[in-house]
């Protein structure tokens, strides 16, 4: 059966994103619309507003083309809404890069996505420069310090934007990279009607943003969560975000106090510790009202003993970078938090639970994938029809790799997950990604990695590796061999040896028989 969303069909505007975002900009005028959290640097919406056509202007001069690519490599600053959204007002797309990247996996994204241009900052650019080399970027920006560079205040030099005719059913505005249910990164092709029709269905879904609240902008900007939630819709609706360019708790918990910050958008470790850290106590967050979780699942208890210590609402939502990415939320009410569920299905928005052996559709409280159908997802992969066949049905269902069921109020709970990817704190680790880097060192004869359940990350990454007789290597060795050469948090974090990795007939790791024999021996 189809479990359709208990809110009214929302109504979507046919317009560009920027036009969309930035709709009330000149009515806020002077209010803060960003503050850099560590330094108390500001920008009002008048400057935003001001900004983002000058960089759309000055981009255009510099030969930016309608659905050419922009990449920012970039952590959490004021100026991501400038580059992000004056390449948008200029007609181009954006492809964001986490930061910790190192130059090799930076240079993949640029290379795969056909990027034209980057902004950086300065101390970035020792991985950046080589990266755009390897990939054939044309210039790059820095924020601040850098040689080697165009300063991005180059950009900011008066400048009108250009005209450009957006079609918003078809028109790509920004390329995230996920691994989707298996393999490496893909860009996933998002719209402007994705990403708008995604704002409206929010707020129509028992979201209550109001533009005097502030919110902290601690999820990565790159990410799509941070991206969508925070960046663009905190900004269509008025309100204030204070940025953070890396998570720490101790900056964090004083960003909270200071800015009396009313709203943070979070992951389940960041709940983890302020239910339990005894340094929350010496801070007062009183000011805040909600907290909202997402991108790895949250316990019941966890959200329950963060909701009795903080004195205010946590609840949990759920989406996929494929689906630009809300799908399902809690409302806002305390007798309608269901604390476990990822909550009801946001307006406009169908969910299907479907079997995973017979692709029949079940019904309440009986397991299987999850499939979305609404206007929120995605085209498809970028470069990759077949990965996209897989995910997207002939009839508009995307097919998201995660096990759940819906019970009886048409609440959704997700229980497992088919794809294979790791979830650490949140980001995902493509395991085929850190096989491959395996695979390299000359000790290594075969490799697979599983996720392994943490208390504090969520899921880490464990190897199961077999050597080659002749040359031994410790898991040590391994560990900081790939260490070195993928971004921090996809580090191998775990390791066993054994004689063979289990294999299906084709030759494809049989990844859920290790992850299942792992979980067999957890519990024993």
């Amino acid at each position: 059966m189809v479990f359709k969303s208990p809110y009214k069909e929302v109504a979507i505007p046919n317009v560009g994103l920027v036009s969309f975002v930035y709709e009330q900009a000149e009515t806020y005028g002077e209010k803060l619309a960003l503050i850099e959290g560590l330094t108390g640097r500001t920008l009002t919406y008048a400057q935003l507003w001001q900004g983002v056509r000058r960089v759309a202007g000055n981009l255009a001069k510099r030969g930016l083309k309608k659905g050419e690519v922009v990449a920012l490599y970039l952590p959490n600053l004021p100026e991501y809404a400038l580059a992000f959204h004056g390449t948008a007002l200029a007609g181009g797309v954006v492809t964001t890069a986490n930061p910790l990247y190192t130059a090799d996996e930076l240079a993949y994204q640029l290379k795969d996505s056909g990027a034209k241009f980057l902004v950086t900052t300065g101390p970035l650019l020792e991985k950046a420069l080589p990266a755009c080399v390897k990939a054939g970027v044309q210039e790059v920006f820095a924020i601040g310090e850098g040689e080697g560079a165009t300063p991005f205040t180059e950009l900011l030099q008066e400048a009108d934007p250009p005209h450009v005719a957006i079609d918003p059913q078809n028109d790509l505005i920004v390329l995230p990279y996920s691994s989707g249910t298996t393999g490496l990164p893909k860009g996933v092709m998002l719209t402007h009607r994705n990403l708008v029709a995604n704002m409206v269905q929010v707020v129509g879904s028992g979201v209550n943003l109001h533009p005097e609240e502030r919110v902290i902008g601690v999820l990565p900007f790159y990410h799509i969560y941070g991206m969508l939630v925070i960046l663009n819709l905190c900004l269509y609706k008025g309100m204030t975000i204070v940025t953070m360019p890396r998570f720490d708790l101790e900056q964090f918990l004083k960003l909270m106090q200071d800015y009396r910050i009313t709203r943070a958008n979070l992951v389940p470790p960041i709940i983890l510790a302020l239910a339990k850290h005894p340094m929350v106590s010496q801070y007062d967050l009183s000011s805040l009202k909600v907290i909202m979780s997402g991108a790895a699942p949250l316990s019941a208890d966890l959200a329950q003993e963060a909701a009795q210590r903080l004195g205010c609402l946590v609840l949990q939502g759920y989406g996929l970078t494929e689906t630009s990415p809300v799908t399902h939320v809690n409302p806002e009410e305390p007798d309608k938090i269901k604390l476990g569920s990822v909550g009801l299905p946001i307006a406009s928005t169908e969910c299907m639970i479907v079997d995973l052996s017979t692709g029949n559709p079940k019904g309440v409280r009986e397991e299987g994938e999850v499939w979305i159908r609404g206007p929120q997802v995605m085209k498809g992969y970028l470069n990759a029809p077949e990965a996209t066949a897989v995910t997207l049905t002939p009839d508009g269902w995307l097919r998201t790799g995660d096990v759940g069921y819906v019970d009886e109020d048409g609440y959704c709970y997700i229980v497992d997950r088919v794809k294979e990817m790791i979830k650490y704190k949140g980001l995902q680790i493509a395991p085929a990604e850190l096989e491959a880097v395996l695979l390299t060192h000359p000790a290594v004869a075969d490799a697979a990695v599983i996720p392994n359940p943490d208390p504090e990350a969520g899921e880490v990454p464990k190897a199961f590796v077999v050597l080659k007789p002749d040359i031994p290597a410790s898991a040590e060795d391994l560990m900081d061999y790939v260490a070195e050469r993928v971004a921090p948090y996809k580090k191998i974090r775990r390791i066993e040896f054994v004689q063979q990795i289990p294999k299906s007939p084709a030759g494809k790791i049989l990844r859920r028989l290790l992850v299942q024999q792992e979980r067999e021996r957890l519990q024993a």
